[in-house]
């Protein structure tokens, strides 16, 4: 089955359109784009962004097929962090979460996620993924978000 194709540009995702027409994507681009970047709910213990109390995340996951299925990462709580080495990790380990769905569901036989500053407010995400008897396919993403500083710390 394929989905519309999204490309990630600078700052998001858009629709891909070659001659007048709409393309499709069967690969995992377009569902390693949605996974990273759409909302996850946020969990209880996490600290929100600027004082919110808005835990976004997709009404969806209210109902999942599956115990447990959510949709989506949680990059947006890094919004407003400094630019310190921890928000790296973090950093990752949202995008791994993200993108376990891929291994839980044997698309996957391994997903590595490596986090880089690239300049201030700018994160680096690169993902590999590894499939059963098919070349791994590496995706490179900026992101960017709201930094408060541009310094680089533990």
């Amino acid at each position: 089955m394929s989905d519309l194709a999204l490309r990630w540009g600078i700052e998001a995702a858009d629709l891909v359109v070659e001659a007048n027409d709409l393309l499709l994507d069967g690969g995992l681009e377009t569902a390693v784009i949605l996974s990273l970047f759409t909302d996850r709910r946020a969990d209880e213990a996490d600290r929100l962004p600027d004082g919110h109390t808005d835990r976004r995340g997709w009404w969806g996951d209210a109902f999942p097929p599956e115990d447990g299925d959510r949709i989506g990462s949680r990059l947006w709580l890094l919004a407003r962090e400094t630019q310190q080495l921890s928000v790296l990790s973090r950093a990752e380990t949202y995008a791994t979460e993200a993108l376990e769905w891929l291994r839980l569901d044997r698309v996957a036989s391994r997903v590595a996620v490596h986090a880089e500053f690239s300049r201030p407010g700018w994160i680096v995400l690169q993902v590999v993924i590894e499939r059963p008897q098919v070349d791994p396919v590496e995706y490179r993403f900026n992101y960017i978000w709201a930094a408060q500083a541009a310094r680089v710390g533990t």
